[in-house]
């Protein structure tokens, strides 16, 4: 699936805006009772979670349905013209009706659906409606959990003539944020049109081979191909939807030193132009290489989160991220526990920002957090997602395959891969094979694994890149560093058995803004400090270990629980980007770590 562009071939309409909206209070309302509605509604932003828009308690926590509705008019200049109506992200289950009749459907709150419609009666309006659906469970991805008290809370007893508020219980620390928090466009392509692109390229010496794909509606206009400079210059053309391009005296895409060629496509009416970076990536014995070069991870897990805005898409706050981590001489981040948006993407191809691409698959252990004092369960045998997660793989690769910033799929965050091993595998075999099948570059697939036992996960072994989210000093030994140090020695021993590379995708402490103390006790800056110097004081020292991604970039929003103050507080930066002590530490630390050969 294309992202959405204007040119002189195609046509692209923004929808975004204030839409009329209500949340349905009966989950018996059926879906053949949102195409009756009328009356009265409320406003709602489009793009924008709806959950903190109002100040309505029952909507920040809202359980079930929500209508989004508005009115569309097409130009009658597109009436010979094939018309989509794309969504950005719908989370989490969408039923979208056109003029009251069901035109699509779409599971899976984090990538992007879209339906073509028939341009007939251009001088009428339109009627749009979106039915969105929040609920989360044992099939859904992130996963839903069955126990009342959430993933930090205990099983909660169950009183006669007490009646709780039917609501959502995340297997997830962060909050479940709700509605079309991506764009949504009205674009046209000429009738018969440009599907897809696909690139690969081999990299020799100071010369690169690229090889496309084109997929096109019909096979019935030719197919021509122009390789662009990042100036515009046409240094390579060829003939057909299938050929390669040669580029001598190429300019790789380097980490935070990005240059971006284009593939101009003209087939019939048609034309599409693709930005793309030529660069590399390896595996090789412990070491990551990215054009050739052991490359050395700097960065973080992030959330998409912002006040107000929930997840909605907000690019001011995606260039101010991405200013702020090149400031502290980060190089990349994960898109922490989900995929982040095209927009997003797009800036960090653009920026020189390494990205791992992560699909929604966490919860994905029903042993964790409210499990604990239960007998442990198989997840694998219980979960539902098998078929959803395979999903959820095809399509992320099929959108951001092309993304020169993507060096690493990652297909899950914290998974129960130790409690029963065997299940593991059989669950996560198919996922990594089918995640190399269907990227054209082949990149490294990781499982990221959660602090526990260690030493019996298979799962984890099968991975080209050992990714580790670890707390010593703060879940394990909290405020107490000598041990935690001691722990975290003794672990990485293990890891360095593995012949493989390790790296940290999460590690952090919850500091409370403003909080400091002479003496550096739990939730004081200080103590966010002196936890990651500990922790760096055994990392330091590993040549296998590749990389720190400091958890997290800002605090964010969570569920309500004894464990969280308004939200999760490891941010090196506070919600609204304000840094804490420890990033300013980390600007010290980082600004001397190179980003290749730091420990050759």
């Amino acid at each position: 699936m294309l992202y959405p562009i204007m040119n002189h071939a195609r046509t692209a309409i923004s929808l975004d805006g204030v839409w009329r909206f209500r949340a349905l209070r009966q989950l018996e309302v059926t879906e053949q009772d949102t195409l009756r509605w009328n009356g009265s509604y409320d406003t709602m932003a489009v793009p924008g979670s709806y959950n903190d828009q109002k100040e309505d308690e029952a909507l920040r926590d809202h359980y079930g349905l929500v209508l989004y509705q508005r009115d569309v008019s097409i130009p009658k200049s597109l009436s010979r013209e094939r018309v989509v109506l794309r969504f950005g992200s719908v989370t989490h289950h969408a039923a979208v009706y056109w003029n009251g009749k069901l035109i699509a459907r779409h599971r899976g709150g984090f990538l992007p659906f879209e339906a073509e419609i028939d341009p007939q009666d251009m001088e009428k309006n339109h009627v749009l409606t979106v039915s969105v659906d929040n609920r989360i469970d044992l099939s859904t991805l992130p996963v839903g959990s069955d126990n009342p008290g959430g993933i930090f809370g205990s099983a909660l007893p169950d009183i006669p003539g007490v009646q709780r508020k039917k609501q959502n219980y995340p297997n997830f620390d962060f909050f479940n944020y709700a509605g079309i928090a991506r764009p949504v466009l009205l674009y046209s392509t000429p009738k018969d049109y440009i599907q897809d692109i696909r690139l690969r390229y081999t990299v020799e010496g100071g010369d690169a081979v690229v090889q496309y794909d084109i997929e096109t509606s019909e096979e019935s206009s030719a197919c021509r191909v122009e390789l662009l400079d990042e100036g515009g210059n046409r240094i390579a053309e060829a003939e057909g939807r299938q050929g390669a391009l040669n580029v001598p005296g190429v300019r790789l895409w380097q980490p935070l030193d990005a240059y971006l060629y284009t593939l101009r496509v003209q087939y019939g009416d048609d034309e599409y132009e693709e930005p793309f970076g030529i660069r590399t990536v390896e595996v090789k014995g412990t070491q990551f290489l990215i054009n050739g070069r052991p490359f050395y991870f700097k960065g973080y897990g992030k959330h998409e989160d912002s006040e107000f805005r929930g997840r909605g898409l907000d690019n001011v706050l995606n260039i101010k991220d991405i200013a702020l981590m090149k400031w502290q001489g980060a190089n990349s981040f994960r898109t922490s526990h989900y995929p982040y948006s095209e927009e997003m993407m797009r800036l960090c191809d653009r920026e020189g920002i390494v990205v791992i691409d992560e699909v929604p698959a966490v919860g994905v252990n029903l042993n964790f957090g409210s499990a604990q004092g239960r007998e442990p369960v198989d997840t694998f045998a219980r979960i539902q997602t098998h078929e959803h997660h395979r999903e959820v793989i095809r399509d992320l690769i099929q959108r951001d395959k092309n993304h020169a910033c993507v060096v690493m799929w990652s297909i899950g965050n914290e998974s129960d891969t130790a409690t029963f091993p065997e299940s593991a595998v059989s669950y996560y075999k198919p996922l990594y094979e089918l995640a190399h099948e269907q990227d054209p570059q082949n990149r490294p697939v990781t499982l990221v694994g959660l602090q526990g036992r260690y030493g019996n996960e298979p799962a984890l072994l099968m991975m080209d890149v050992i990714c580790l989210n670890r707390y010593y000093g703060w879940y394990v030994y909290g405020g107490d560093l000598d041990a935690a140090k001691q722990a975290l020695k003794v672990e990485m021993d293990y890891w360095a058995t593995t012949g493989k590379p390790v790296m940290f995708t999460e590690y952090g402490a919850d500091t409370v803004a403003g909080l400091r103390l002479a003496t550096s006790v739990m939730f004081t800056e200080e103590y966010q400090v002196d936890y990651y110097k500990a922790n760096h004081e055994v990392l330091d020292e590993l040549p296998f270990f590749i990389g720190e991604q400091a958890w997290n970039f800002a605090d964010f929003a969570t569920s309500q629980g004894i464990n969280r103050v308004e939200g999760n507080k490891k941010g090196l930066f506070t919600r609204d980007r304000r840094p804490k002590l420890a990033a300013h530490y980390f600007r010290q630390r980082w600004h001397t770590i190179p980003d290749f050969e730091y420990k050759n």
